[in-house]
Protein backbone atom coordinates (compact mmCIF):
# COMPACT_ATOMS: atom_id res chain seq x y z
CA UNK A 1 0.00 0.00 0.00
CA UNK A 2 1.54 3.07 -1.08
CA UNK A 3 0.89 5.71 1.45
CA UNK A 4 -0.12 9.41 0.33
CA UNK A 5 0.13 12.61 3.03
CA UNK A 6 -1.96 15.09 3.19
CA UNK A 7 -0.84 16.94 6.59
CA UNK A 8 1.38 19.60 5.17
CA UNK A 9 -0.14 22.18 7.23
CA UNK A 10 1.13 20.17 10.50
CA UNK A 11 4.62 19.32 9.37
CA UNK A 12 6.38 19.21 5.97
CA UNK A 13 9.22 16.52 5.24
CA UNK A 14 13.02 18.14 4.73
CA UNK A 15 13.11 18.63 1.40
CA UNK A 16 16.01 17.02 -1.01
CA UNK A 17 17.92 20.83 -1.50
CA UNK A 18 17.21 21.52 2.12
CA UNK A 19 18.89 18.37 3.61
CA UNK A 20 21.62 18.90 1.21
CA UNK A 21 22.37 22.34 2.82
CA UNK A 22 21.71 21.37 6.15
CA UNK A 23 23.97 18.20 6.23
CA UNK A 24 27.61 20.04 6.03
CA UNK A 25 26.77 22.73 8.58
CA UNK A 26 26.53 19.58 11.50
CA UNK A 27 29.31 17.48 10.20
CA UNK A 28 32.01 19.99 8.71
CA UNK A 29 30.71 23.69 9.91
CA UNK A 30 29.96 22.85 13.51
CA UNK A 31 31.67 25.98 15.16
CA UNK A 32 29.79 27.75 17.65
CA UNK A 33 28.98 30.92 15.29
CA UNK A 34 29.65 33.21 18.43
CA UNK A 35 33.73 31.71 18.22
CA UNK A 36 36.22 34.40 16.94
CA UNK A 37 38.14 31.17 15.07
CA UNK A 38 38.22 29.79 11.99
CA UNK A 39 35.37 27.04 12.87
CA UNK A 40 33.25 29.79 14.33
CA UNK A 41 33.64 32.18 11.99
CA UNK A 42 32.76 29.25 8.92
CA UNK A 43 29.38 28.95 10.98
CA UNK A 44 28.38 32.73 11.78
CA UNK A 45 28.91 33.05 7.56
CA UNK A 46 26.51 30.73 7.11
CA UNK A 47 24.18 32.27 9.71
CA UNK A 48 24.26 35.24 8.24
CA UNK A 49 23.41 33.71 4.70
CA UNK A 50 20.93 31.96 6.04
CA UNK A 51 19.33 35.42 7.67
CA UNK A 52 19.82 37.06 4.10
CA UNK A 53 17.41 34.45 2.86
CA UNK A 54 14.79 34.66 5.01
CA UNK A 55 14.59 38.69 4.83
CA UNK A 56 14.39 38.38 1.21
CA UNK A 57 11.35 35.87 1.31
CA UNK A 58 9.43 38.29 3.86
CA UNK A 59 10.86 41.52 2.21
CA UNK A 60 12.62 42.45 4.92
CA UNK A 61 16.18 43.91 5.88
CA UNK A 62 18.37 40.69 7.68
CA UNK A 63 18.67 43.02 11.24
CA UNK A 64 15.28 43.04 11.39
CA UNK A 65 15.23 38.66 11.56
CA UNK A 66 15.76 37.00 14.94
CA UNK A 67 16.08 33.52 14.46
CA UNK A 68 13.66 31.84 17.05
CA UNK A 69 12.97 28.10 18.12
CA UNK A 70 9.70 27.90 15.98
CA UNK A 71 6.73 29.69 15.54
CA UNK A 72 5.83 29.39 19.01
CA UNK A 73 8.45 30.95 20.33
CA UNK A 74 8.34 33.46 17.68
CA UNK A 75 4.37 34.37 18.73
CA UNK A 76 5.15 34.04 22.64
CA UNK A 77 8.41 36.51 22.13
CA UNK A 78 6.42 39.38 19.95
CA UNK A 79 3.44 38.98 22.00
CA UNK A 80 4.81 39.16 25.48
CA UNK A 81 7.43 41.26 24.70
CA UNK A 82 5.43 44.05 23.70
CA UNK A 83 2.35 43.79 25.93
CA UNK A 84 2.89 41.38 29.10
CA UNK A 85 2.12 44.29 31.48
CA UNK A 86 -0.45 46.44 29.00
CA UNK A 87 -3.79 45.15 26.93
CA UNK A 88 -3.37 42.67 23.75
CA UNK A 89 -5.63 42.44 21.28
CA UNK A 90 -6.59 38.70 19.00
CA UNK A 91 -9.07 36.96 17.38
CA UNK A 92 -10.88 33.73 18.01
CA UNK A 93 -8.78 31.64 15.57
CA UNK A 94 -5.90 32.37 16.89
CA UNK A 95 -3.37 29.38 17.52
CA UNK A 96 -2.82 28.43 21.01
CA UNK A 97 0.65 30.00 20.84
CA UNK A 98 -0.85 33.55 20.63
CA UNK A 99 -3.97 32.56 22.60
CA UNK A 100 -1.91 31.33 25.14
CA UNK A 101 0.72 33.94 25.15
CA UNK A 102 -2.01 36.79 25.42
CA UNK A 103 -4.01 35.07 28.00
CA UNK A 104 -0.43 35.94 30.21
CA UNK A 105 -1.08 39.47 29.39
CA UNK A 106 -2.22 42.12 32.12
CA UNK A 107 -5.67 42.11 29.70
CA UNK A 108 -6.92 41.12 26.95
CA UNK A 109 -9.60 40.92 24.61
CA UNK A 110 -10.45 38.72 21.82
CA UNK A 111 -12.31 39.69 18.63
CA UNK A 112 -14.98 37.08 17.19
CA UNK A 113 -15.06 36.30 13.29
CA UNK A 114 -17.48 35.86 10.92
CA UNK A 115 -18.36 32.33 9.53
CA UNK A 116 -16.20 32.34 6.80
CA UNK A 117 -13.14 33.06 9.75
CA UNK A 118 -12.75 35.74 8.65
CA UNK A 119 -12.22 38.96 11.26
CA UNK A 120 -13.51 42.41 10.76
CA UNK A 121 -11.32 45.18 11.40
CA UNK A 122 -13.88 47.71 12.87
CA UNK A 123 -14.76 44.90 15.67
CA UNK A 124 -10.72 45.63 16.45
CA UNK A 125 -10.75 49.09 15.74
CA UNK A 126 -13.74 48.94 19.01
CA UNK A 127 -11.65 46.66 21.17
CA UNK A 128 -8.92 49.52 21.10
CA UNK A 129 -8.07 50.66 24.51
CA UNK A 130 -5.67 53.72 25.79
CA UNK A 131 -3.56 50.83 27.31
CA UNK A 132 -3.59 48.59 24.48
CA UNK A 133 -0.12 47.64 23.41
CA UNK A 134 -0.16 44.49 20.67
CA UNK A 135 -2.71 43.43 18.33
CA UNK A 136 -2.12 40.05 16.98
CA UNK A 137 -3.84 38.38 14.20
CA UNK A 138 -2.93 35.27 12.03
CA UNK A 139 -2.13 35.92 8.44
CA UNK A 140 -3.43 32.43 7.52
CA UNK A 141 -5.68 30.60 9.32
CA UNK A 142 -4.08 26.82 9.86
CA UNK A 143 -7.23 25.08 9.83
CA UNK A 144 -9.72 27.06 7.12
CA UNK A 145 -6.37 28.68 5.09
CA UNK A 146 -8.53 32.07 5.65
CA UNK A 147 -6.52 35.20 4.82
CA UNK A 148 -7.24 38.40 7.04
CA UNK A 149 -6.88 41.36 5.50
CA UNK A 150 -3.88 42.48 7.44
CA UNK A 151 -3.33 45.71 5.12
CA UNK A 152 -6.31 47.26 6.74
CA UNK A 153 -5.57 46.17 10.44
CA UNK A 154 -2.32 48.06 10.12
CA UNK A 155 -2.89 50.91 8.55
CA UNK A 156 -5.86 51.32 11.37
CA UNK A 157 -2.94 49.82 13.94
CA UNK A 158 -0.34 52.33 12.73
CA UNK A 159 -2.90 55.24 13.58
CA UNK A 160 -3.83 54.30 17.32
CA UNK A 161 0.54 53.97 18.00
CA UNK A 162 -0.35 50.04 18.37
CA UNK A 163 2.32 47.33 17.31
CA UNK A 164 0.49 44.54 14.75
CA UNK A 165 2.24 41.18 14.97
CA UNK A 166 0.98 38.59 12.56
CA UNK A 167 1.54 35.08 13.14
CA UNK A 168 2.52 34.14 9.31
CA UNK A 169 3.38 30.35 10.28
CA UNK A 170 0.64 28.92 7.76
CA UNK A 171 0.85 31.75 5.19
CA UNK A 172 4.94 32.29 4.94
CA UNK A 173 5.48 29.58 1.86
CA UNK A 174 2.36 29.47 1.03
CA UNK A 175 1.69 33.28 -0.60
CA UNK A 176 3.51 36.07 -1.30
CA UNK A 177 4.54 37.76 1.97
CA UNK A 178 6.21 41.11 1.95
CA UNK A 179 5.94 42.90 5.37
CA UNK A 180 6.19 46.14 4.11
CA UNK A 181 3.43 46.08 2.09
CA UNK A 182 1.49 44.09 4.47
CA UNK A 183 2.35 46.60 7.56
CA UNK A 184 3.21 44.71 10.20
CA UNK A 185 5.69 45.39 12.76
CA UNK A 186 6.16 42.19 13.87
CA UNK A 187 5.88 38.77 11.80
CA UNK A 188 6.82 34.49 12.87
CA UNK A 189 7.76 32.22 10.53
CA UNK A 190 8.97 28.44 11.34
CA UNK A 191 10.55 26.24 9.02
CA UNK A 192 8.94 22.88 9.28
CA UNK A 193 5.76 24.47 7.32
CA UNK A 194 7.94 24.79 4.71
CA UNK A 195 9.96 22.16 3.79
CA UNK A 196 12.94 23.09 6.69
CA UNK A 197 14.10 20.97 9.91
CA UNK A 198 11.65 21.55 12.33
CA UNK A 199 13.25 23.52 15.92
CA UNK A 200 13.95 26.30 13.44
CA UNK A 201 11.56 29.56 12.55
CA UNK A 202 12.11 33.43 13.04
CA UNK A 203 10.40 36.99 14.14
CA UNK A 204 10.82 39.72 11.93
CA UNK A 205 11.03 42.90 13.86
CA UNK A 206 10.43 45.77 12.30
CA UNK A 207 13.34 48.82 13.10
CA UNK A 208 12.27 50.67 15.92
CA UNK A 209 9.61 48.54 17.63
CA UNK A 210 10.57 48.10 21.13
CA UNK A 211 10.52 44.38 22.10
CA UNK A 212 11.59 43.18 25.14
CA UNK A 213 13.22 39.83 25.40
CA UNK A 214 11.90 36.84 26.81
CA UNK A 215 15.47 34.74 27.16
CA UNK A 216 18.37 35.98 29.09
CA UNK A 217 22.04 35.41 29.17
CA UNK A 218 24.20 36.25 25.80
CA UNK A 219 24.23 38.85 23.69
CA UNK A 220 22.82 36.68 20.81
CA UNK A 221 20.29 38.11 17.93
CA UNK A 222 21.13 41.87 19.11
CA UNK A 223 19.82 41.37 22.72
CA UNK A 224 16.52 40.02 21.43
CA UNK A 225 16.71 36.16 21.96
CA UNK A 226 19.71 35.26 23.91
CA UNK A 227 21.07 31.48 23.37
CA UNK A 228 23.97 29.72 21.15
CA UNK A 229 22.06 29.86 17.29
CA UNK A 230 21.04 26.68 15.76
CA UNK A 231 23.12 27.35 12.55
CA UNK A 232 22.17 23.83 10.93
CA UNK A 233 18.31 24.57 11.51
CA UNK A 234 18.41 28.70 10.50
CA UNK A 235 20.71 27.47 7.60
CA UNK A 236 18.02 25.07 6.47
CA UNK A 237 14.83 27.63 6.99
CA UNK A 238 17.53 30.04 5.08
CA UNK A 239 17.56 27.44 2.29
CA UNK A 240 13.85 26.27 1.92
CA UNK A 241 13.16 30.57 1.68
CA UNK A 242 15.31 30.23 -1.14
CA UNK A 243 13.42 27.92 -2.82
CA UNK A 244 10.21 29.43 -2.04
CA UNK A 245 11.76 32.71 -3.26
CA UNK A 246 12.24 30.96 -6.83
CA UNK A 247 9.53 28.32 -7.33
CA UNK A 248 6.73 29.13 -5.31
CA UNK A 249 4.50 30.96 -7.18
CA UNK A 250 4.37 28.13 -9.73
CA UNK A 251 3.90 25.57 -6.89
CA UNK A 252 1.02 27.55 -5.64
CA UNK A 253 -0.61 27.60 -8.68
CA UNK A 254 -0.21 23.58 -9.15
CA UNK A 255 -1.89 23.37 -5.50
CA UNK A 256 -4.54 25.68 -5.87
CA UNK A 257 -5.58 23.62 -9.07
CA UNK A 258 -5.18 20.39 -6.65
CA UNK A 259 -7.19 22.05 -4.24
CA UNK A 260 -10.17 23.23 -6.31
CA UNK A 261 -10.32 19.73 -7.96
CA UNK A 262 -10.24 17.80 -4.71
CA UNK A 263 -13.29 20.54 -3.47
CA UNK A 264 -15.23 19.68 -6.27
CA UNK A 265 -14.73 16.11 -7.05
CA UNK A 266 -15.93 15.75 -3.50
CA UNK A 267 -18.82 17.92 -3.21
CA UNK A 268 -19.58 16.18 -6.52
CA UNK A 269 -19.58 12.72 -5.04
CA UNK A 270 -20.26 12.60 -1.77
CA UNK A 271 -23.69 14.12 -0.28
CA UNK A 272 -24.26 16.84 2.43
CA UNK A 273 -20.51 17.44 2.54
CA UNK A 274 -19.55 20.82 3.04
CA UNK A 275 -16.32 23.29 2.42
CA UNK A 276 -15.81 25.37 5.70
CA UNK A 277 -14.50 28.66 5.18
CA UNK A 278 -15.70 28.91 1.39
CA UNK A 279 -16.49 31.95 0.18
CA UNK A 280 -12.73 33.50 1.89
CA UNK A 281 -9.78 34.21 0.44
CA UNK A 282 -7.61 31.18 1.35
CA UNK A 283 -3.92 29.49 1.18
CA UNK A 284 -4.13 27.09 -2.52
CA UNK A 285 -3.07 24.13 -0.33
CA UNK A 286 -6.00 24.19 2.17
CA UNK A 287 -9.56 22.10 2.30
CA UNK A 288 -11.58 21.75 5.80
CA UNK A 289 -14.37 19.54 4.50
CA UNK A 290 -17.57 18.80 6.52
CA UNK A 291 -19.36 15.23 6.41
CA UNK A 292 -22.81 15.53 7.53
CA UNK A 293 -23.63 12.42 9.76
CA UNK A 294 -19.48 11.37 10.18
CA UNK A 295 -17.61 11.35 13.23
CA UNK A 296 -13.95 12.57 12.15
CA UNK A 297 -11.91 9.86 14.27
CA UNK A 298 -13.36 7.23 13.01
CA UNK A 299 -12.84 8.76 9.44
CA UNK A 300 -9.40 9.76 10.37
CA UNK A 301 -8.96 6.20 11.50
CA UNK A 302 -10.27 4.69 7.83
CA UNK A 303 -8.31 6.98 6.00
CA UNK A 304 -5.07 6.22 7.58
CA UNK A 305 -5.22 2.30 7.06
CA UNK A 306 -6.32 2.87 3.77
CA UNK A 307 -2.47 4.74 3.36
CA UNK A 308 -3.48 8.71 3.62
CA UNK A 309 -2.78 11.15 6.01
CA UNK A 310 -4.83 13.76 6.79
CA UNK A 311 -6.07 15.55 9.99
CA UNK A 312 -9.30 16.83 11.90
CA UNK A 313 -7.43 20.06 12.75
CA UNK A 314 -4.38 21.63 14.38
CA UNK A 315 -1.99 19.26 15.52
CA UNK A 316 -0.95 21.08 18.35
CA UNK A 317 -4.75 20.24 19.66
CA UNK A 318 -4.70 16.63 18.58
CA UNK A 319 -5.75 14.62 21.50
CA UNK A 320 -8.06 16.92 22.74
CA UNK A 321 -11.55 15.78 23.88
CA UNK A 322 -13.33 19.26 22.71
CA UNK A 323 -14.11 20.26 19.55
CA UNK A 324 -11.82 23.04 17.30
CA UNK A 325 -11.78 26.17 18.69
CA UNK A 326 -11.38 27.29 15.43
CA UNK A 327 -14.56 25.55 13.76
CA UNK A 328 -16.62 26.58 17.09
CA UNK A 329 -15.57 30.23 16.67
CA UNK A 330 -17.05 30.20 13.13
CA UNK A 331 -20.48 29.64 14.02
CA UNK A 332 -20.27 25.36 13.83
CA UNK A 333 -21.95 23.10 16.61
CA UNK A 334 -19.77 20.88 18.23
CA UNK A 335 -21.18 18.07 15.98
CA UNK A 336 -20.86 19.81 13.33
CA UNK A 337 -16.94 20.47 14.05
CA UNK A 338 -16.05 16.78 14.51
CA UNK A 339 -17.36 16.38 11.68
CA UNK A 340 -15.00 17.91 9.93
CA UNK A 341 -11.53 16.91 8.00
CA UNK A 342 -8.56 19.43 7.24
CA UNK A 343 -6.63 18.36 3.70
CA UNK A 344 -3.71 19.93 2.96
CA UNK A 345 -1.59 19.61 0.18
CA UNK A 346 2.06 20.18 -0.49
CA UNK A 347 4.82 19.10 -2.98
CA UNK A 348 4.65 15.72 -3.14
CA UNK A 349 0.66 15.84 -4.00
CA UNK A 350 -0.69 15.29 -7.76
CA UNK A 351 -3.77 14.56 -9.37
CA UNK A 352 -3.70 10.98 -9.57
CA UNK A 353 -2.97 10.99 -5.30
CA UNK A 354 -5.93 13.75 -5.18
CA UNK A 355 -8.65 11.04 -6.87
CA UNK A 356 -7.17 8.25 -5.17
CA UNK A 357 -8.08 10.54 -1.63
CA UNK A 358 -11.58 11.26 -3.13
CA UNK A 359 -12.45 7.64 -4.05
CA UNK A 360 -11.09 6.36 -0.37
CA UNK A 361 -13.31 9.34 1.19
CA UNK A 362 -16.28 8.26 -0.67
CA UNK A 363 -15.69 4.85 0.26
CA UNK A 364 -15.18 5.32 4.05
CA UNK A 365 -18.30 7.62 4.50
CA UNK A 366 -20.36 5.26 2.71
CA UNK A 367 -18.86 2.61 5.06
CA UNK A 368 -19.36 4.86 8.08
CA UNK A 369 -22.84 6.21 7.07
CA UNK A 370 -24.52 2.82 7.09
CA UNK A 371 -22.72 1.51 9.98
CA UNK A 372 -24.19 4.49 12.01
CA UNK A 373 -27.65 4.87 10.40
CA UNK A 374 -29.39 6.98 13.38
CA UNK A 375 -26.27 9.51 12.72
CA UNK A 376 -27.34 10.51 9.18
CA UNK A 377 -28.62 13.71 8.16
CA UNK A 378 -32.67 13.80 7.22
CA UNK A 379 -33.45 12.33 3.95
CA UNK A 380 -33.75 15.61 1.38
CA UNK A 381 -37.81 16.91 1.13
Amino acid sequence: MQPYYFDHNATTPVSPEVLAAVTPVMTELYGNASSIHHFGQAARHRLDEARRQVAALLGAVPEEIVFTSGGTEADNLAVLGTAREGHAITTTIEHPAVLGAVAQCASSTLVPVDGRGMVDPDDIRRALRPDTKVISVMHANNELGTIQPLEEIARMAAEAGVSLHSDGVQAAGKIPVDVRDVGVAMYSITGHKFYAPKGAGALFVRKGTNLAPMFFGGHHERDRRAGTENVPGAVGLGRAAQWIAEYGSAEWQRLEALRDRLEQMVLERIQDTHVNGLGALRTPNTSNLRFDGIDSEPLLIALDLKGFAVSSGSACSSGASEPSHVLTAIGLTAEQARSSLRISLGRSNDMAQVEALVDALAESVARLRRLAPSALVPAHV
